[in-house]
């Protein structure tokens, strides 16, 4: 792009990572957010403080956001001192937060009506993906924007591929997270199997990892259940946020998912014993207590 200056909202796990790869690629990054203590690693390498979203929209021509809840985007976007209130023509608007798709819809709405562009960009990947470059990126809006912004996708992106109009970018991560909540429960079950069966866990991986249960989450996230490692790449509490979306959209569409049903309500269990804050590996320990495995 040949605009240089990229206004970022959002500094958590996932998008602190990110705005760093633009800055080290020669981005001026004109920063907010929600708590000012976690972008100062970002300000001290230069990105430039702003106190509301509304100022970074006010200095920026293109601004991404990747927020927590619906609920945040909903008031980054259109709150009193949300980006909105500043969008001008021409200006590009793109949301990495996984979030409703038809509030995607709605934010596109309103930009269309100020002569803008919106664009639901959710990713996958987690922390590792977002530190080392390699995230996922599942775009949704007029395609020729998509395609003007696709160079910064690839900065801290490795997978990036256009899925449709507004709201689509959305549709597809709930197809990912469904996806993510039906290999974890797999994996959990199949690591108490073996361990009930007197096997030992670390062996069976190096089999079944390689053949046709090969994935990411046997490759990533096993080996850290094992080990009793339950820090976060992508917290609980994100996750039941993401399957509820998941849900109500299936319920929307007048789809049954009792897979998604039943993951979705474990992790709700974790979050009440107040492990919602750990990575998602956690659903481990809800398995093996149901399995009156020690």
């Amino acid at each position: 792009m040949k605009d240089r200056i990229i206004g970022w909202i959002g500094t958590g796990l996932m998008g602190n990572p990110m705005a760093g790869h633009l800055l080290r690629h020669g981005y001026r990054i004109y920063l907010h957010n929600r708590t000012r203590r976690k972008a100062e690693n970002l300000i001290a390498d230069g990105a430039v403080w702003f106190d509301t979203p509304a100022e970074v929209a006010e200095h920026s021509q293109i601004v991404f956001t990747i927020i927590g809840y619906p609920r945040d985007v909903e008031e980054v976007y259109f709150g009193k001192d949300g980006i909105l209130s500043r969008t001008r023509p021409g200006m590009i608007l793109v949301d990495m937060t996984t979030t409703r798709p038809a509030l995607s819809v709605r934010i596109s709405e309103e930009a269309r009506k100020l002569k803008a562009f919106a664009v639901d960009a959710p990713v996958s990947g987690g922390e590792m993906g977002a530190v080392n470059g390699t995230l996922s990126v599942m775009a949704g809006g007029e395609k020729q924007i998509v395609e003007k912004i696709t160079p910064v996708f690839e900065i801290f992106g490795k997978n990036i591929v256009y899925q449709g109009p507004a709201g689509s970018g959305q549709h597809t991560k709930m197809c990912n997270q469904i996806t993510i909540a039906g290999t974890m429960i797999g994996v959990c079950e199949a690591l108490v199997y073996g361990t009930r069966a007197g096997l030992d866990a670390e062996t069976v991986l190096k089999s079944i990892s390689k053949g046709a249960a090969g994935c990411w989450t046997l490759d990533v996230l096993a080996p850290k259940m094992i080990q009793g490692d339950f820090e976060p790449g992508f917290m609980v509490d994100h996750l039941v946020k993401d399957l509820g979306i998941a849900l109500e959209e299936a319920e929307q569409m007048k789809l049954s998912l009792p897979g998604l049903a039943l993951v979705r309500q474990l992790y709700i269990a974790l979050q009440s014993l107040g492990h919602g804050r750990l990575g998602t590996q956690a659903l481990y320990m809800a398995v093996k207590h149901i399995s009156g495995l020690k």
